[in-house]
Order: structure tokens, then C-alpha cells, then sequence
């Protein structure tokens, strides 16, 4: 016979003391339930709540547990299928030692202190501070190829298929339009210069090389066993390792960090697997990809577009409807006009609804057929090359997460965490790319996993700052960032509260070649009603990375438009515009530049 409503509570509440070495029967808004649990914290044990009042059927649990442990009240505590009892008896049974001595003979035997699931940036900052810790630290790390068969080594995206080639790319656009500034500044030549794919290619994928070579060898420095491994839940503290021969090995760990990163998404049309690439396979291209369409506008399609353009090649971007999502607007729309103005052309409000191979070849030719978002019109051409940009899926879906409880937000596989990176099941934690609503950044990343190690072996309690963090986005003119857009700014302050100040500047070493006066911005975001404090820095212009950093420092430090106005600019240079703006939107002056 099935059991009734309360045997299968009865055993719900029985499975939960199983799977749960301290089980705590709480209510949210219980003081009392907060008390117990901060015990539990600070002795360094790892609990799991149920809070009653957040359950449709948390009043019939407690009438179980009150049949079965005679108790009426919450906190209901269990440590290891013991009852302890409420919260006066759990500290009474802390303060007598007779707690310590009941969570020290049921200590777990674990194969590590700590298992990394994610070789990347986050996932590799984090194990080596645990393992100089003290700690057994275990990396797992396994790149599942592309479509077309692309893997890399240990580092994660940004060292492989990310940051770091698509910065040495960028140096190559940039060392092309210096080419064609030298000849103003006194430089002659005759011969003619081209462009080679193979060895630009080769030389970024050799020192790509010695990164990889280089990870490896820290990790073994510092103690950390590396298996180059795909890594699954099957246990709450238990994970299977797939290494790429299909050997299945099995491990086990105290706590668990998730560091699995992000991987393109396609367009699922038909053709778009079969025939497309990705940024994860554009930076080790065997061959020069010739005329190419970029499907997107992210900051992956603009500056995979921009560099592809810097090179010579024909590029063309096709763009759904807006250039930089989530960053400023009018910034991202001087980024992607100066793009038009320097040879990458730009079909809008149009999305691909197939790719078509018409001849097989490195690169062969495609046929893309789209169609406009804002009607019928249908629209095909010719490439050599389609590059997918339309954004990243979290790799969390298949590493075993609802077995043990881990949950992710379903509209984009995302984990929410609390914030000290706790996920919903307290000894797995998780960094990087995929938190839910935090920044997709590397260094974020980084300094989240060395912070994560350091509270949880070293007894800090610093946690990540994930506001004023700056960014830049490696367009052809570089576009740096940090705080808030406009438009953000707007939404969370009100317009009435706001100061914009913003101008257009001429970059002296442009003014020989005589080329793109009046293209660079800059712009700075104040809160009036907080001694105009700068809540948003932006820059559109060469090197906008480098100038970003050190105004990203002075926003943490509570940089004001006074203090602005107060710094001594360094002349020439295209950082001090910052020292001299005055011009507001609000006054609606004039912003073009005569001279320097």
C-alpha cells in the first residue's frame, strides 16, 4: 500500500536528518532559528534549514516533528539523526562540549578539503589560495568541443577564446591604421604590405601555449591536482571525473566550488551549427576566414567585427536591434558609427533564418538567407565566413546540480547565490560567469575566488565588491567604462538628481594624419545631491582601457567633479579631457574641439 500524507512526511523529515550531518527545522523570521544558526557558522559547520513558514506544507511538518521528538517549537535541531532540541538546548549543549564532541565522532572522511569544478580564471585563483591555505584542492577542468571540433588547453575563456587573443587581435588592427598614420609622420616605404592570418594565428596560439604550460605548472607548485577531467555531481560530496577517453574516476570533497564559465550560444536555424563558428573558434582558424558576416552586436560581435575589419577583410554585421546591451547607449552607438566609418558594414533590425553551404573549402562560401524583425522583408547574400555573437549559455545544466539541490534560475542557467557565493546547498559555492545578476567579467572572477578561499580557510571576511568595476570593450576606438550608464542612472536616481558632463576630444596623435576629429567622448555621470560623487566614468577613444583603470581606483576612493576639477591634467594626453570638462547636457553647449 502507498503510504499516507503523514508516513510520507514522516519520511520526508527522516530522509532530510540522512542527507543533512546538522539539520535545522526553522521559520525565516524566527530569532531564535537566526541564533542557532549563527552557532553553526561560527564553529564551521555547514547546516541545512528548512524554513516551515516558506513551505505549502511546513505546518504538518512540525506536527510530525512534534510527534516525533515531543517538541513543539523551532528551532528543531538534528546533528547527525541526533535530536538536540531547540535553541536553549543547543547552546546549552555547545557550552557543555557535549555538541563539539557529537560533530567531531561523526566527522566525514573526504578525499579533499576543497574540488574546483572550472579551470579557469576564477576556478584557478581560488584552488591555489585554498591550497596555500592548507588545504587539499582538487581542479577539475574538461573543454567539450566545439561543433566543429575546436578544444584549448587549461585556463579558461578568457586565456584561450576570450580576452587575451582577442586583445592581440585588436594589436593587430592597431598596428594596421599606425601603418597608415606613418607615412604623415615621415615614414616611407614602397613595397606593399599585406596581411598573413597564419602567422598572426600561430604566434598568438604559441604564446596562448606557454599560458596554458604555465597554469599547469602553478597548480602543481602550489600543490593543486589538476585532472583534466569532466566533472559531475552524483552525491551531495561526491563527484564523478569523465577524463576524454570516457575512464570515469570518482572523488569526493568537503566543499565544492562551480567555476564552469559560459559557452557561445547558437542561432537554432538550420545551418548555424553545421556551418557557422563561434569566438570559440575564430582565434585558432586554421585559415583567413575571408568575407565575413558577425551575427549579434555583443561586445564579442563588435570587436571580433572591428579587428577582422582592422585586417582588411570584408566584414559585414548583422545586428537584431541594439549595439552593447546593458552598457551605455550613447556610448554604443559611437562605438558601432565609428566602426561604419572605417569599413565595417552593418545590416539592421535583421536576424538570420538560415546557413546554407554552396562550396566546401577553407573558407568556402555560404549562403545566409534573413529576414527583418520589424516585417517580410527577405534579404540573402554571399560569405566566406559566419561568426556567431549572440550571447553565452551557462555551463550548468549537465554537471549533476539537481542531484544534490543546487538551484539555478531556469530562464538562464544561472546559479543564485548569497553574498558570500553560497549556492542554495551550503558546502557548494560558485563563482564567475555564471551568478546569477553579478558581473561577466574575468578579474571579477579572479578576485572572487581569491576572496571565497580566504573566508572560507583563512577567517576573513572580506567579500567581493561587485560595484565600480570598470571594463573595457576592445571596439576598433576603445570603449571604457565604470559605474553606471546613463540610462541606469537615470532609472535608479532620477534625472533630476544628475549632472552629466560630456565632450568630444581630438587625440594629438591623430591631428598629423588629420583623420576622426570630434569622434572621441567622454563623459562623466554625477549625483548632485551626494556632493556630485562620479557614479558613472565613460571614454571612447584609443587606449580607453588604460585610462579607465586609474579613474576606476578614484571612483572607489569617492571621486567627486571637484576633485576632477582640482586634478592637474597631464598634457598631452587624452585622459586629462577628464580635468577640463565643464560643458553639461543639461545646458545644451557646445562640445566639439578646435584644437588641443
Amino acid at each position: 500500500m502507498p503510504p499516507t500524507g503523514r508516513e510520507a512526511l514522516r519520511s520526508r523529515v527522516q530522509e532530510l536528518q540522512e542527507k543533512n550531518p546538522v539539520m535545522i527545522f526553522s521559520k525565516s523570521y524566527c530569532p531564535y532559528c537566526d541564533r542557532v544558526k549563527e552557532l553553526f557558522t561560527s564553529l564551521g559547520k555547514e547546516y541545512f534549514a528548512l524554513e516551515l513558514d516558506l513551505c505549502d506544507d511546513g505546518n504538518s511538518i512540525q506536527e510530525v516533528l512534534y510527534e516525533m521528538t515531543g517538541q513543539k517549537t523551532v528551532p528543531n535541531v538534528f546533528v547527525y539523526k541526533s535530536h538536540i532540541g531547540g535553541c536553549d538546548k543547543t547552546l546549552l549543549a555547545h557550552q557543555n562540549g557535549s555538541l563539539q564532541k557529537l560533530l567531531d565522532s561523526n566527522t566525514v572522511s573526504y578525499d579533499y578539503d576543497l574540488i574546483v569544478i572550472g579551470g579557469g580564471s576564477g576556478g584557478l585563483a581560488c584552488s591555489k589560495e585554498a591550497s596555500s591555505l592548507g588545504k587539499k584542492v582538487m581542479v577539475l577542468d574538461f573543454v567539450v568541443p566545439t561543433p566543429i571540433g575546436t578544444t584549448w588547453g587549461l585556463g579558461g575563456t578568457c586565456v584561450n577564446v576570450g580576452c587575451i587573443p582577442k586583445k592581440l587581435m585588436h594589436q593587430a588592427a592597431v598596428l594596421g591604421q599606425a601603418l597608415k598614420d606613418s607615412r604623415k609622420f615621415g615614414w616611407e616605404y614602397e613595397e606593399q604590405v599585406n596581411h598573413n592570418w597564419e602567422t598572426m594565428r600561430e604566434n598568438i596560439q604559441n604564446y596562448i601555449g606557454s599560458l596554458n604550460w604555465g597554469y599547469r605548472v602553478a597548480l602543481r607548485d602550489k600543490n593543486v591536482r589538476y585532472e583534466n577531467a569532466y566533472g559531475e555531481f552524483v552525491g551531495p560530496h561526491k563527484i564523478k571525473a569523465t577524463n576524454k577517453r570516457g575512464k570515469e574516476s570518482f572523488f569526493t570533497a568537503e566543499k565544492f566550488i562551480i567555476a564552469t564559465g559560459e559557452r557561445p550560444r547558437y542561432l537554432d536555424v538550420p545551418g548555424d551549427k553545421e556551418f557557422c563558428i563561434t569566438s570559440d573558434d575564430l582565434f585558432s582558424l586554421s585559415y583567413c576566414p575571408g568575407k565575413t558576416l558577425v551575427v549579434g552586436a555583443s561586445y564579442v560581435a563588435l570587436e571580433c567585427a572591428g579587428f577582422l575589419a582592422g585586417i582588411g577583410l570584408d566584414v559585414t554585421v548583422m545586428v537584431r536591434s541594439i549595439f552593447l546591451r546593458g552598457f551605455d547607449q550613447e556610448m554604443a552607438e559611437k562605438a558601432g558609427a565609428y566602426m561604419e566609418t572605417h569599413g565595417v558594414k552593418f545590416i539592421k533590425k535583421f536576424v538570420p533564418t538560415s546557413v546554407e553551404q554552396l562550396e566546401a573549402g577553407t573558407p568556402g562560401r555560404l549562403k545566409v538567407v534573413a529576414k527583418s524583425t520589424e516585417g517580410d522583408i527577405v534579404i540573402e547574400d554571399e560569405y566566406n565566413t559566419v561568426l556567431v555573437a549572440v550571447g553565452r549559455d551557462s555551463c550548468t545544466r549537465n554537471i549533476g546540480l539537481e542531484k544534490i539541490g543546487v538551484k539555478i534560475n531556469e530562464s538562464n542557467g544561472k546559479i543564485p547565490v548569497n553574498d558570500e557565493e553560497q549556492t542554495s546547498v551550503p558546502h557548494v559555492y560558485a563563482i564567475g560567469d555564471i551568478l546569477d545578476g553579478k558581473l561577466e567579467l574575468t578579474p571579477v572572477a579572479i578576485q572572487a575566488g581569491r576572496l571565497l578561499a580566504r573566508r572560507l580557510y583563512g577567517g576573513s571576511d572580506a567579500k567581493c565588491d561587485y560595484v565600480n568595476v570598470p571594463t573595457t570593450v576592445f571596439t576598433p576606438m576603445e570603449y571604457g567604462c565604470c559605474g553606471y550608464s546613463e540610462e541606469k542612472a537615470i532609472e535608479i536616481f532620477g534625472e533630476e538628481t544628475l549632472e552629466i558632463y560630456h565632450t568630444l576630444f581630438w587625440p594629438l596623435e591623430w591631428t598629423v594624419p588629420s583623420r576622426d576629429n570630434n569622434t572621441c567622448f567622454a563623459k562623466v555621470i554625477c549625483n548632485k545631491i551626494d556632493f556630485d560623487r562620479v557614479i558613472g566614468f565613460h571614454v571612447l577613444g584609443p587606449n580607453a582601457g588604460e585610462i579607465t583603470q586609474g579613474f576606476a581606483a578614484a571612483m572607489k576612493c569617492g571621486l567627486t567633479k571637484e576633485k576632477l576639477d582640482e586634478t592637474i591634467g597631464i598634457h598631452p594626453t587624452c585622459a586629462e579631457i577628464f580635468t577640463t570638462m565643464e560643458v553639461t547636457k543639461s545646458s545644451g553647449g557646445d562640445i566639439t574641439q578646435k584644437g588641443c
